[in-house]
């Protein structure tokens, strides 16, 4: 995607429910409750599930990634996830 093209021209990249794994360490950049500024929320490959689908400065979509295991509902934009069920099958074509 160029920088002029935004992003809400098309399709979200997920679905609601979808399984996703977190592509890097995401810390609170202020917007989480609770949590101090910096502090880690999600860890590099920490598996989720999408549970909502919002936007950002209308030019972005910002997926609510569900974590179980911390019971955080942490939002992410499409950099910073990729799918589990992608990952999975394009494994499994090369075995």
């Amino acid at each position: 995607m160029q920088r002029d093209e935004l992003e809400l021209n098309l399709p979200p990249a997920f679905e609601i429910g979808e399984k996703v794994r977190v592509r890097k360490l995401l810390k609170n950049d202020g917007t989480f409750p609770g949590k101090e500024v910096g502090q880690v929320l999600v860890n590099k490959g920490d598996i989720g599930y999408i549970a909502s689908i919002g936007t950002y400065l209308q030019t972005s979509y910002i997926y609510a990634v569900h974590f179980l295991e911390t019971g955080f509902v942490v939002g992410c934009m499409k950099k910073e996830l990729e799918s589990v069920e992608e990952s999975h099958e394009s494994n499994a074509t090369h075995e």
